[in-house]
């Protein structure tokens, strides 16, 4: 598994690869789980009041989180690239310009990751 993580204006937002053979999670709108990739990750927007209150360059935002919205993919460079565009959507969706947000990928133990 592999996390995408995007900074920008002072915030971090995370989501999660599953690459091929690992078990992605299973839920209502989940993609077919014989998609060798699946990328999930939050999705938000910035609200006049409501939602969750957070710092964006020093500002305070109004935050609302949509449930997020599991995507399949044929292959690692398919996935990657969404995961990429993904990121930097929902940081231009609370006015931090997606090319000021810096992203990562990290390879991430899926033994470590599961619960015991």
């Amino acid at each position: 598994m592999l996390l995408i993580r995007g900074e920008g204006g002072g915030t971090t937002l995370t989501g999660t690869l599953y690459e091929r053979g690992e078990r992605a999670p299973r839920f209502k709108g989940a993609p077919d789980e014989d998609a060798p990739y699946v990328w999930v990750c939050d999705e938000f927007y910035a609200v006049e009041s409501g939602g969750t209150v957070q710092k964006v360059d020093g500002e305070e935002v109004n935050v609302a989180f949509e449930s997020p919205m599991p995507r399949g993919f044929d292959t690692k460079e398919q996935a990657l690239d969404a995961a990429d565009e993904h990121v930097r959507t929902q940081f231009a969706r609370i006015g931090v310009d997606a090319e000021d947000v810096e992203i990562t990928v990290e390879k991430q133990d899926v033994e470590a990751a599961e619960p015991q």
